[in-house]
């Protein structure tokens, strides 16, 4: 059996925000597709539960109230385009911040 290769919409870096939730936050890890508890994934309502099978995003995320980490499936997710500042505690852990106000993952500046 071909397995097709997912390729994902988002990147490492990037600022999106959930469709349904308003949520947003940086990508700082990709699963090729899902890669949670099982637990995890049947607590989500079944009338809007994602498919497993599309890539699984690993964000720094925040709302009006919190920080937090999240895990969300691609098709909840779109391009933020809000251009307001983040606050989450733990970017500067895993990123830089260039002089546009993009995040660098620390991995790629070690070239």
């Amino acid at each position: 059996m071909i397995e097709k290769s997912r390729i994902a919409k988002f990147r490492i870096g990037q600022v999106v925000q959930h469709r349904h939730f308003g949520f947003r936050g940086v990508i700082f890890d990709v699963d090729p597709e899902f890669a949670n508890t099982d637990e995890w994934y049947e607590a989500i309502p079944e009338d809007i539960r994602p498919s497993k099978e599309q890539p699984f995003y690993h964000l720094l995320a925040e709302n009006e109230e919190t920080e937090y980490i999240a895990y969300v499936s691609e098709q909840n997710l779109m391009e933020d385009e809000t251009g307001e500042p983040l606050r989450h505690p733990q970017l500067p852990e895993y990123f830089a911040e260039d002089e546009d106000g993009d995040f660098i993952s620390y991995a790629h500046t070690l070239n």
